[in-house]
């Protein structure tokens, strides 16, 4: 198919415009941690007209969109560097022996779904097309770890093809254009239709209003859809196609990017109302504020503990909130990816939200009954493939009984998400038990071991004979010792989650399904090792770590520790119950604080 002259004309407004803002900046003035420094003054993002660079903090010339060139509360805001990394390992409270005080912020990009979840919400664009255009993130195991979110050309090409895409097609639907633009344009020289789509659509894409010098810059992009050029249909909807371009550009709706204003400590900023509204509606429903969020928070209602618990009560209630946990928990389970067909997939995947629905939203019950549930909700072909009753419907809860099964440690999706070599994984199933359940730091194999090959000499001796030939290997034997034991306590449930008596094709191995957590006690099955990792007092901590690890986009540190404790403290006061996690890390100073990084 022929491009359009007029698609070619946008196209090649569209490359200046990305152009700039994209460009790898040597000036950027993100420090190593990828946070925004001070400013003593300058233009910020980005100066001038579109196509125009402007000046960064430190006076140098930076990359810009030509749109976004506000002044951050240090004198000016900060230049943003086209290739570089924002991750830290560093920081701690404000004041110390203060739990509560101030955690380190940086700079976090926008992970696919948070992206897919903003366009959907502003631009009405369902077609989730960060996930058709940019590369799959790394998980550690969360989508949002600013230590990995490197600007690749691969990454920065997917966002050039993003906007255009997005942009065009919102302007081609007559109906989303007439729900995007708030006016009637008189032709393509309407600048007051203009100027008030800007003012509408940039405070939700920017996440707080506009400058007076930001609008003048986008402005003078209608002067493409006033230009008579040979052949080309230019329109009033033109000049919005190439705002939204610039828009879905710009660091400033890519990246969080927190400012705030000086504290008497050193190094601590106070976050305004429209930073708070941000932190408070991409954690909770994982999407930009809402117009009603961010009229609270210009209205100052998030500068108080209790303004800001009432807004997440409220988002809380909302669908987002439940996808928001689902991901959550699929990335912190490590079942986001099931590896089994279609139909058992979904199968899988629904049995598992419907358990967190119920434990986290509907009965808002502890949230260590998601370890512990006696039930769990089936279609007949689930309960076939589990060998358990049926449920008197089409699908419904179903009791385990006696069946060693309990929570959400007996579901397939988790069950299958920790194999190797086309079968269960004591070793990958240890891991997970002790590095993403009780938060303990597991050491990479040594480099002489050759990982991709099963253990063992004979590939069709016993599973159980040819792990105790690895953990014979003195070089292996201290971790595997601690490691394998709690994987062979789930050996009876195979890859996908199917109770078995010995290893598959194997009937002379039989399978005893006897494990040990070291320092904590035996276990045989997903309802013991439940059981045993609620009664030990640490899985509930573990959670709280995982948390917040999520909600901060990074590794916690060892001096953030008292934050930690204090969190899970409040957690167990609440009776475990997951909203309360959430309301007591929203309500507390930390939530409207944000330090610097420790360079």
């Amino acid at each position: 198919m022929h491009e359009s002259a007029r698609s070619r004309r946008i196209r090649a407004a569209g490359v200046v415009l990305g152009t700039i803002v994209l460009g790898c900046s040597a000036e950027g003035t993100f420090d190593e941690a990828g946070s925004p420094t001070p400013s003593n003054g300058g233009s910020g993002i980005g100066a001038g007209a579109p196509g125009g660079g402007g000046k960064g903090n430190d006076g140098a010339a930076s990359a810009g969109s030509g749109a976004t060139g506000r002044t951050g509360s240090g004198g000016g805001s900060p230049g943003m560097s086209g290739a570089g990394t924002s991750g830290l390992q560093g920081g701690s409270t404000s004041v110390p022996g203060d739990p509560f005080g101030a955690l380190t912020s940086v700079a976090r990009r926008l992970s696919r779904a948070e992206l897919d979840n903003v366009l959907e919400d502003v631009l009405g664009d369902d077609t989730r097309p960060a996930h058709a255009h940019l590369l799959e993130e790394e998980y550690t195991p969360f989508d949002n770890d600013t230590a990995l979110q490197e600007a690749s050309q691969a990454y920065v090409a997917g966002l050039a093809a993003l906007a255009e895409d997005v942009a065009r097609r919102a302007m081609a639907d007559p109906a989303r254009r007439a729900a995007l633009v708030p006016c009637t344009p008189t032709g393509p020289g309407d600048a007051a239709c203009f100027r008030n789509t800007i003012e509408t659509l940039g405070p939700r894409l920017f996440r707080r209003p506009l400058e007076d010098a930001e609008i003048q810059r986008y402005l003078a992009l209608q002067a493409f859809a006033t230009e008579e050029v040979p052949g080309v249909e230019n329109d009033f909807y033109t000049a919005v196609e190439l705002f939204l371009r610039s828009a879905l550009l710009d660091p400033e709706f890519l990246y969080r990017i927190e400012i705030g204003t000086p504290t008497a400590t050193a190094d601590v900023y106070a976050l305004d109302g429209l930073a708070v509204a941000s932190r408070l509606s991409f954690l909770v429903t994982g999407s930009a504020p809402s117009p009603e969020l961010l009229g609270d928070a210009t209205a100052g209602a998030l500068s108080s503990p209790e303004g800001r618990r009432r807004a997440a009560e409220r988002l809380l209630e909302t669908e987002r909130a439940r996808t928001q946990m689902h991901r959550y928990h699929a990335m912190w389970l490590g079942y986001r990816a099931i590896p089994h067909p279609a139909d058992l997939a979904r199968a899988f995947h629904t049995e598992t939200t419907a358990l967190l629905d119920r434990v986290l939203f509907d009965t808002q019950g502890s949230y260590l009954e998601l370890f512990t549930f006696p039930e769990t909700f089936l279609d007949r072909r689930l309960a076939d493939h589990y060998g358990l009753p049926r449920p008197a419907g089409d699908a419904g809860w179903v009791a385990y009984g006696a069946s060693g099964r309990a929570g959400i440690l007996s579901h397939g999706s988790v069950l299958s998400g920790f194999s190797k070599f086309s079968d269960t994984s004591p070793t990958q199933r240890g891991i997970f038990v002790r590095t993403r359940l009780l938060c303990e730091e597991v050491p990479p194999p040594p480099p002489t071991v050759d990982v991709d090959q099963p253990p063992g000499a004979d590939a069709s001796a016993c599973k159980w004979d040819r792990y105790a030939e690895h953990r014979a290997i003195a070089s292996c034997a201290a971790c595997h010792e601690q490691i394998d034991s709690i994987g062979f306590g789930l050996e009876q449930f195979d890859v996908a989650g199917r109770f078995r008596t010995h290893d598959d094709g194997l009937p002379s191995c039989t399978i005893e399904g006897m494990g040990e957590l070291p320092g904590l006690g035996s276990f045989s099955g997903p309802a013991e090792l439940g059981a045993l990792l609620v009664a030990s007092g640490r899985l509930d901590a573990c959670a709280v770590r995982q948390y917040l690890t999520f909600a901060l986009g990074r590794k916690l540190t060892a001096d953030e520790q008292p934050f930690v404790d204090a969190l899970a403290e409040r957690f167990r006061a609440s009776g475990h119950r997951f909203p309360d996690l959430v309301l007591a890390f929203v309500e507390s100073p930390s939530f409207a604080l944000r330090k610097e990084p420790v360079p």
